[in-house]
């Protein structure tokens, strides 16, 4: 079954499934970037978000877990093949992790669009 072109799919998606495990079981930043995921989303539904906001607000905070998870592979990756420190190893580690402060700065950012608005109009 593993041979055919869907076969080859599911299996696939099964490592992919894996990894997310792994890292939601194994990194202290994607915890805690889930759990402000799961946070705003139940503000999202108390405050009634648009069917818009709730696309921007579901992109958002994919968006930053893929990147996190990304940092996390290029670090590994990286002390895989430098185990101790090295100039070059730093530069590509600190690379990722800026990758992941954008994100999360857009994230904040349409967060503050869509929130902003709704906390002026309940006080």
């Amino acid at each position: 079954m593993w041979k055919t072109y869907i076969g080859k799919r599911i299996k696939g998606g099964g490592y992919a499934l894996k990894g997310a495990w792994l890292l939601l079981k194994n990194e202290a930043s994607i915890q805690v970037q889930t759990g402000i995921g799961i946070f705003m989303t139940i503000v999202g539904f108390y405050v009634g978000i648009s069917p818009t906001e709730w696309m921007l607000q579901t992109f958002a905070i994919g968006m930053v877990l893929s990147i996190e998870g990304l940092n996390t592979a290029v670090e590994e990756i990286a002390d895989f093949i430098h185990p101790e420190f090295h100039k070059k190893i730093g530069f590509i580690k600190d690379i990722a992790a800026g990758a992941v402060c954008m994100a999360a700065m857009a994230a904040i950012i349409i967060g503050c669009i869509i929130y902003i608005p709704k906390l002026n109009s309940l006080l």
